[in-house]
């Protein structure tokens, strides 16, 4: 331990020498600490919205979405996914075997419409068309700021909107008897959801900006088939939900001919597919943003390569009374872990400055987690050691003979 406190003191003094490029070291690992930081803080922040809101409720709903595999970079290469020309597996007879089972309470089909949306004013630019049918509304937690929502009575061309497309299309919130168009066909508004902000949900929908209409005018929309994209279960209070999951499962292998062209998630699993998503586009854009830490890592071999070849005497003189080379390598290793140290401590709370500031322009918020603290203390650390190695083996390796003839 006190041989450890005598090489950081030495370490502290042969860097204050060299105070200004010690600094401009330090900030080439901040840089790229904060940056692999706020990725993960934001992309963290996205996962703790979805788990919240999977919370609400209540673990009683499941979801039914068709079978997907994993994230990959090929995905996110693609500008066009596979699963835009893919058929749905889902059919109606699902709608009503899931209806019709024990300990259901109630079930609703989401199929979302190709095409935009226009009023007499304007044409918004965001639109999102969606077709469930009256249960929806029991099922996901919406509420709305005026008038209803499509029931048996009201279903016909009618439509409920997000405020913001309310806004888009008439200039206001209360647009309750106006009427826009999708494709050419006239839809009179009914109700207006009250503003979300939650564009990310695990409902894949930005309901501030959608139009829901009935479950049958959305299918004439597709020559009369249904193209559904998921299915909303609601069960029975009291129903253990797990084996209802089972039960669902179950059934959809049966009706499709024993494929598990299906998934049936439940609890904390409905938040998966989108979580996977946005944490796989949070770890690839955090291993972009961890290159600058390599910089980072050059600029600190070059400063402890200049500070070698600056103190060959000091080296020469300190093997010559007797220090071993194992010394020499963690003095000056222990120089460099400083540097990265300090640099990954300055990054780490700048990389949640960064994400904070970003998070004003979005809507929600970056999330703190030890996860986070250790990714940015381990690659600090990290790029300290490998970065410092070599310098600090070269520095043991001196002959002190030499060192001091050449220094005299």
């Amino acid at each position: 331990m006190l041989l450890f406190s005598e090489h950081y003191r030495t370490a502290r003094q042969s860097l204050d020498r060299a105070r200004m490029r010690t600094l401009l070291t330090m900030l080439g690992v901040a840089i790229g600490v904060a940056s692999v930081t706020a990725v993960l803080a934001l992309g963290s922040g996205v996962e703790k919205v979805l788990t919240k809101q999977v919370a609400e409720l209540d673990d009683s709903v499941l979801i039914v979405r068709p079978a997907t595999s994993d994230p990959s970079l090929v995905d996110l290469s693609n500008p066009t996914p596979s699963t835009a020309y893919s058929t749905s597996p889902l059919e109606e007879r699902d709608i009503q075997s899931i209806q019709a089972t024990e300990g259901v309470q109630s079930t609703a089909p989401i199929m979302t419409i190709a095409g935009s949306v226009r009023s007499k004013e304007a044409t918004p630019k965001i639109s999102t068309i969606v077709a469930t049918t009256p249960e929806f509304i029991s099922i996901t937690p919406l509420a709305l700021s005026e008038g209803q929502f499509i029931d048996e009575l009201t279903r016909q061309n009618t439509a409920v909107i997000g405020t913001q497309l309310s806004l888009n299309l008439f200039g206001s919130e209360q647009s309750v008897g106006q009427r826009f168009y999708i494709r050419g066909q006239p839809f009179t508004v009914i109700g207006v959801f009250e503003r979300q902000n939650q564009p990310i949900n695990y409902n894949n929908i930005d309901f501030d900006h959608a139009a829901v209409i009935s479950f049958e005018s959305g299918k004439l929309f597709n020559s009369g088939v249904a193209q559904i994209q998921q299915i909303s279960v609601k069960a029975q209070p009291g129903v253990e939900i797990t084996k209802l999951q089972s039960t669902i499962n179950q059934l959809l292998i049966k009706n499709h001919d024993n494929q598990q062209d299906a998934t049936v998630y439940a609890g904390d699993t409905i938040a998966e597919p989108s979580s996977n998503l946005f944490k796989f586009i949070s770890l690839t854009m955090a291993v972009v943003a961890s290159i600058s830490l390599v910089v980072g890592g050059i600029g600190i071999m070059n400063i402890m390569l200049v500070g070698v070849s600056e103190r060959t005497r000091e080296i020469g003189l300190r093997k010559a009374v007797g220090a071993s080379n194992g010394t020499i390598v963690a003095q000056f290793l222990i120089e460099a872990l400083i540097i990265s140290a300090i640099g990954g401590l300055l990054g780490f709370l700048g990389g949640y400055f960064i994400a904070f500031l970003v998070s004003l322009t979005i809507p929600y918020d970056p999330s703190f987690s030890w996860s986070i603290a250790g990714w940015a203390a381990g690659l600090s650390i990290g790029v300290g050691t490998v970065f410092g190695l070599y310098p600090a083996i070269r520095a043991a390796r001196k002959d002190p003979i030499e060192s001091l003839r050449r220094y005299r």
